[in-house]
């Protein structure tokens, strides 16, 4: 396979990858490449047979990327119809969620019908959900069109929705059967919610691949531009250590838990800063900066290295300090977290960049300084 600076050295326009994900009878594969959504059909063709096949996706998207994949579908003599729903992370909630079921109903899709979600982590999500609680569990296939999604929420089988007093709290584990990332969407999406994806890669790094972070911090600026030759190789070395993980935890038991990284600050602020227009990875960012910090009042991190994480994250566009939030009220949030164990919260903290720790031993006072040292 090679190291990753050989990856990039090789890669090229066209270029394809393939990632699989070993969980035995739920294995699947994730393709990575150009013009997967105009070929939909012949893509997921081995799933398919004679099945029906609905699209759903974000309202948004369905002018463009929808139909491109329902054209992509029907070209492969799929039946096939498209659903659009509201996007945003105010859209993911049960009500939304029952819009979907209540398509399928209407058009009386059999179990052996696909879903095929189309769209970024929030469309993956609820379909995703969707999907484990029709008819009882039916197949679907993920196709993500952020780079966040492309890199994180499309892999694993975590889907869920919101509650009102946290996000994910209402879910199931439910793998899909494909994940078909086509590259060629990343040209449309916002410069926002690009470098917004840039926030779950470079987690990546810190957590399981120091190589992965020093690449990042030699090319950064060009991957925030999009420079096409290093999608491909860095999008397949994220997907390959979210699938290790993933196989190592499907249910988040244990190791699995290390992809919350930055999580447990992040969901707070991203919640509580909903009505800024606070984007996940956004969030996620800020709340590694946290966890960073945490890990170093616990003389677990050297400062340096947390500077280097804080350093490449502001040089990839995203931010670093909290939004003007009380921190009575982020703590009061976080107290809602799925990621409590018993009644203590559980944080991934970092030992060295490609090496994390689990901890729930976190001093109430020390969280509260690392939270006030964020707005600063």
């Amino acid at each position: 396979m090679g190291s990753l600076e050989e990856q990039i050295a090789h890669s090229a326009p066209g270029l394809s990858h393939v990632v699989r994900v070993g969980l035995g009878e739920r294995s699947y594969e994730i393709h990575i490449g150009e013009g997967l959504i105009d070929r939909l059909g012949e893509e997921a063709r081995p799933l398919l047979g004679k099945a029906p096949a609905a699209v759903v996706t974000a309202e948004p998207l369905a002018i463009s990327l929808g139909e491109r994949a329902l054209a992509g579908l029907r070209a492969a003599d799929v039946e096939a119809r498209m659903f659009a729903v509201p996007d945003g992370e105010s859209a993911k909630t049960l009500e939304t969620v029952s819009r979907i079921l209540d398509f399928l109903v209407e058009h009386r899709l059999p179990r052996q019908s696909v879903l095929f979600a189309v769209g970024g982590g929030v469309i993956g999500d609820m379909v995703g959900f969707a999907a484990a609680i029709y008819l009882r569990g039916i197949d679907y296939v993920q196709v993500p069109t952020t780079l966040l999604a492309m890199v994180d929420s499309s892999v694993g089988g975590k889907t869920a929705v919101n509650h009102s007093k946290g996000k994910n709290l209402i879910g199931a584990f439910h793998q899909p059967r494909l994940v078909a990332a086509d590259l060629t969407a990343l040209a449309s999406l916002p410069r926002r919610e690009y470098r917004a994806g840039l926030a779950e890669i470079i987690k990546h790094g810190v957590i399981r691949d120091a190589e992965l972070f020093e690449t990042l911090e030699e090319r950064i600026e060009p991957l925030a531009a999009r420079e096409a030759r290093l999608l491909g190789p860095i999008i397949r070395r994220n997907c390959e250590i979210k699938a290790a993980v993933v196989e190592s935890d499907e249910r988040e038991a244990g190791p699995r838990a290390i992809l919350n990284f930055g999580h447990t600050i992040g969901h707070a602020v991203e919640s509580l800063a909903s009505g800024s227009g606070m984007l996940h990875g956004e969030a996620i960012s800020i709340g590694m900066v946290g966890a960073g910090r945490i890990a170093v009042a616990m003389s677990l991190w050297a400062p340096q290295e947390c500077e280097r994480l804080r350093a490449l994250l502001e040089r990839a566009g995203l931010p670093t300090r909290m939004p003007p939030l009380a921190t009575e009220a982020v703590l009061a949030r976080m107290g809602h977290d799925k990621k409590i164990v018993g009644r203590t919260l559980r944080f991934v903290l970092p030992e060295a960049i490609g090496r994390v720790v689990l901890r729930d031993d976190v001093p109430a006072d020390l969280l509260a300084n690392a939270i006030e040292e964020l707005k600063g």
